[in-house]
């Protein structure tokens, strides 16, 4: 079964957008030349630039219906490139497609389609949409080419009508010496109107923007669609899958691989799986990496009709997601049949009037967004007496979001956490790690607090400590009606830093962002219950002493959080509890560091951490902190064996061959081509 804890990050199965070799995707891993590796990705060499860009100047379609297209190709320095790799390194293949919106619609129809046959069973074959097959490429001059579509537009076809062209260009990069088969893809999309007017009808519901928060970036079909835009021209109602009988419109597709594990149907044991390139993608155990009502996720602003999914309702994108309504019959439906759209909008109107109404927004309301929230704001506004050997004294305020003051012996839960020293906490002789609860006879006034801690500062602590606060409040909405719900309101924590010695206040020094979390994860107020929605907060607790009760594996923030991202491309299990992550997937490119660190932080010249890891469940009993970061996601006995060996009385000698300007630097180990 997946694991849901941290949402257990979306994967999408091999059909689309996954980001790793794979059964749609023949090419193989990367054969990598860390020699050769600093020539990707925008350094000039002798042989040029290895990038492509393709973009489509102009398009038309005859009276006769030909359709023709100019494109040209160039490097990322702008280079027009040789598409037989002749003139230039790296011969360019392009793919095209054609497709328009039909007067009254809002979705695409391509003029270029295929007959896919079923291979499972005895099913009738489908005519889809798909690239050109058989048309000519004309060379105006290097870099620019113009496309004769085999394909023909019929002789009735409306030259009013917004029309599309699709296009794919791969750059073969094994002249390069670096990724064998593996190529530099770009995207375009051109729309026109045949008859010259002005574009005035677009399809634009979600941006590559949007989809690329998580996917890091969008790849799909081998690694030749990166755009949604060109996605879009396919996938729509037009295209069936021929063993399944499902269709693969985009709006159905993607909701239900996203809702994945989710899905009604899912749940009641049916598999969601499309059959295609002769395997199966099963997408039920696809879990999303946040709560799946936020909508506005992928309907981003950015996109010209972002906000169909709340003025547009109908039952196929809404249907996809609650598959187990009956449209036709009512069934689910409040015993209410739709035999179409039109008067969705009666009911799921576009504005919610009370939280949790049948309007679009207020059915997807998740409650600790409810505005009828009070909210909970707090503060450490000093710490006195904290000096070695001495309890600290900690002063806070507690409010609502009005900045109203509230009773702490009213409110579920508070507690006070101190946490030191900031350089790695729990650990040295001046380790501490501990949480309080104030007394509901805790002295203040006007929602300012006064709380003499239990626990003291160690007698040999020194330099720079922590104090937090972390509190929440269970509320009711809508009481007193069938749609009563209870929410948790949480303050997000707020951590106050404080010398014990008077020697300058340094805060712990930050690696990831929260922000950068929630790039994914929109919030993390799904860890321990909201109230440790920072990860400024997180590593107060996760130190490198730390260990899960269960298992015995390292809880320490940089090991766990590799680890459980890393998911299942661990070599061994990563179990806490009774959970093994290596049930998650990750939707992004595991290479990229940057998508959770701050920049710089991941180099290994740059990790602040000082102190041995508690890693019993690894193959040491400590590891040193470098390495704890690496073993995080490198998890075999070949990288452990090659830290130890690498580590001698003196500490860690990474930086020897990792650091930035090394020949194996993290960067150029982490090298990706796109």
């Amino acid at each position: 079964m997946r694991t849901h804890l941290v949402s257990a990050l979306l994967a999408l199965a091999p059909v689309v957008f996954f980001n790793t070799a794979s059964a749609d995707d023949d090419r193989g891993k990367p054969a990598v030349d860390f020699a050769l590796t600093a020539r990707l990705n925008g350094s000039t060499t002798s042989l040029g630039k290895t990038g492509v860009v393709v973009k489509i100047q102009s398009a038309a379609i005859a009276k006769d219906g030909t359709i023709t297209a100019r494109a040209t190709i160039v490097d990322s320095d702008g280079i027009p490139l040789d598409r037989l790799g002749v003139a230039t390194k790296g011969p360019v293949s392009m793919s095209f497609i054609a497709a328009y919106i039909p007067s009254g619609q809002t979705q695409y129809v391509s003029y270029t389609t295929s007959v896919a046959s079923a291979t499972l069973n005895s099913n009738p074959s489908q005519t889809q949409a798909a690239n050109d097959s058989g048309g000519t490429l004309t060379t105006n001059a290097i870099g620019d080419y113009t496309y004769t579509f085999k394909t023909k537009a019929p002789a009735t076809f409306d030259a009013t009508a917004t029309t599309a062209i699709g296009v794919s260009a791969q750059r073969n990069l094994a002249e390069f010496g670096t990724f064998d088969e593996w190529s530099e893809t770009a995207n375009d999309v051109f729309n026109f109107v045949p008859n010259g007017s002005p574009v005035k009808v677009t399809r634009s519901v979600v941006t590559t923007a949007a989809c690329n928060q998580c996917h890091d970036p969008l790849i799909g079909h081998g690694g030749s669609r990166l755009e949604v835009e060109l996605c879009i021209l396919c996938h729509q109602p037009q295209t069936i899958n021929p063993d399944t009988q499902l269709t693969q419109d985009m709006k159905v597709l993607i909701h239900k691989i996203h809702m994945g594990s989710s899905l009604p149907s899912v749940k009641a044991g049916t598999p969601y799986r499309i059959w295609h390139r002769g395997a199966w993608s099963d997408f039920s155990t696809v879990v999303f990496p946040q709560d799946v009502r936020n909508c506005t996720t992928c309907h981003a602003s950015g996109a010209t009709q972002a906000d169909n999914w709340k003025t547009n309702p109908g039952a196929a994108a809404c249907g996809s997601c609650h598959d187990d309504v009956n449209f036709a019959t009512g069934a689910n439906h409040v015993n209410l049949p739709q035999t179409d759209d039109n008067q969705c909008k009666n009911c799921h109107t576009s504005s919610r009037v009370q939280d949790f109404d049948a309007s679009v927004p207020g059915a997807h309301l998740i409650p600790m967004n409810s505005t009828a929230l009070p909210g909970l704001v707090t503060k450490v506004l000093k710490v006195d007496g904290a000096t070695p050997g001495n309890a600290p004294t900690v002063t806070f305020s507690v409010t609502d979001k009005s900045n109203n003051p509230l009773d702490i012996s009213k409110i579920t839960s508070i507690r006070v956490v101190l946490g030191g020293p900031n350089t790695d906490y729990n650990t040295g002789p001046g380790a501490i790690r501990v949480s309080e609860t104030p007394p509901a006879t805790t002295p203040g006034s006007n929602g300012v607090y006064v709380y003499t801690m239990t626990n003291k500062i160690p007698v040999g602590a020194s330099g720079s400590y922590t104090v937090s606060i972390e509190a929440s409040n269970t509320v009711t909405l809508n009481p007193n009606t069938v749609q009563s719900t209870a929410a948790t309101d949480a303050a997000l924590p707020v951590e106050f830093y404080f010398s014990v010695d008077k020697s300058p206040v340094a805060p712990r020094r930050q690696v990831v962002s929260t922000a950068k979390c929630e790039s994914c994860h929109v919030n993390l107020e799904f860890v321990h219950g909201g109230t440790r929605s920072s990860t400024q907060e997180c590593v107060i607790c996760h130190d490198p002493a730390l260990t899960d009760g269960t298992s015995g594996q390292s809880v320490n923030l940089a090991w766990q959080i590799h680890s459980i991202h890393r998911g299942e491309n661990l070599a061994n299990p990563y179990v806490l509890g009774t959970t093994n992550y290596q049930d998650v997937r990750f939707p992004g490119d595991l290479r990229d560091c940057t998508a959770c660190h701050l920049s710089g932080t991941y180099l290994v010249e740059n990790v602040g951490a000082k102190a041995m890891v508690a890693s019993p469940g690894g193959f040491t009993k400590t590891t040193p902190p470098i390495s704890a970061a690496c073993q995080g996601c490198h998890d075999d006995v070949g990288t452990a064996s090659h830290a130890l060996a690498n580590t001698t009385v003196l500490g860690e000698s990474c930086t020897a061959c990792h650091s930035a300007t090394e020949e194996f630097s993290v960067d150029r180990v982490h090298q990706r081509i796109f």
